[in-house]
């Protein structure tokens, strides 16, 4: 399965701090807003990922995030030339997709949850059609909403409907067959000019080819596409890394827990981060695993915190 990264846009929503930068470049608390989709697909055991953004961007995400090849991933990328809606990606990225499948994750989304990185590897190698991710909501009617039955089936999906049937909003992460590339190439663009996500996941629908997985309770879905929200996302990732001493979606050790570095290369990714505490974090997390012996690392990779594999339970 290949990944796809949508971070194009304008972020109208948060001028005028995005005039200069791209939002998907702005601080969540500690680290930039990419790390996190980019933890979400990396913690999916995907390494072959495409950053989509804009020319005038493109050049920061480079630099951000290089080639990948110090987390052990291949990053490239691709110019989305104005903003085209969220299917573009699919024609944008079909030569990167190629034959496969593909998990697209939108760059101002975050997701944090026990067992997410268990669930998302459970469904990517058996992708067929579309799997769509759920999350309950207060007030549906600001959504795109799915309605699926006990099976996970979607039954429907309605966008920002007045009268909702379910109070499962569809986030921004998507696991599609490699129909997709022909769906939205057939797609004709939305009053507002766009491909729309919605129009691909409909035709899934009418194909009975779509599944809908519940992030039910205890489970943190956000997006940071507004002033408010984006000081929300960070002051959340700043309590819970306070208290439990851990860093969410710390790129550099979801790489070394997913086996695509060792320690004395997470180490080397924490030493060039200088002072900062993310560093210091880096390479701590490094020097615990390479001065445990043999029985002690494997323990610590198999422990409750890391649901019993070499990998964080939560992004």
């Amino acid at each position: 399965m290949k990944g796809i990264i949508l971070a194009g846009g304008n972020g109208t929503r948060l001028h005028p701090i995005t005039l200069a930068v791209s939002k998907q470049l702005l601080p969540v608390y500690d680290k930039p807003m990419v790390y996190y989709p980019l933890s979400v697909l990396m913690l999916a055991g995907i390494r072959d990922i495409l950053v989509i953004s804009s020319p005038r961007d493109l050049p920061q995400f480079r630099k951000v995030l290089g080639d990948g090849s110090s987390l052990g991933i291949g990053l490239s990328y691709a110019e989305q030339a104005r903003p085209g809606g969220l299917a573009e990606a699919f024609t944008i990225g079909a030569d990167h997709i190629g034959d496969g499948s593909v998990a697209l994750v939108l760059g101002d989304n975050i997701f944090h949850g026990p067992g997410f990185s268990l669930l998302l590897q459970e469904h990517t190698p058996h992708t067929d059609g579309a799997l769509l991710f759920g999350y309950p909501v207060r007030d549906p009617e600001r959504y795109g909403v799915g309605e699926a039955d006990e099976e996970g089936r979607l039954l429907s999906i309605e966008e920002k409907p007045a009268r909702p049937r379910s109070n499962r909003a569809i986030t921004g992460l998507y696991f599609y067959d490699n129909d997709v590339i022909g769906i939205a190439r057939g797609l004709r663009p939305s009053a507002r000019g766009e491909l729309e996500i919605t129009d691909v996941n409909k035709e899934y629908l009418a194909r009975d080819k779509a599944r809908l997985v519940d992030l039910g309770r205890g489970f943190t879905w956000l997006d940071t596409g507004t002033h408010d929200s984006l000081l929300d996302a960070g002051q959340y990732i700043q309590t819970l890394e306070h208290r439990q001493g851990l860093r969410i979606a710390c790129i550099e050790e979801v790489a070394l827990r997913m086996g695509f570095i060792d320690a004395e290369q997470c180490f080397r990714l924490g030493e060039r981060l200088g002072g900062s505490g993310y560093g210091q974090y880096v390479m701590e997390i490094a020097r615990s695993l390479r001065d445990a012996g043999p029985q002690e690392r494997a323990g610590s990779l198999a422990g409750p915190r890391y649901g019993g594999l070499a990998l964080p339970t939560t992004v």
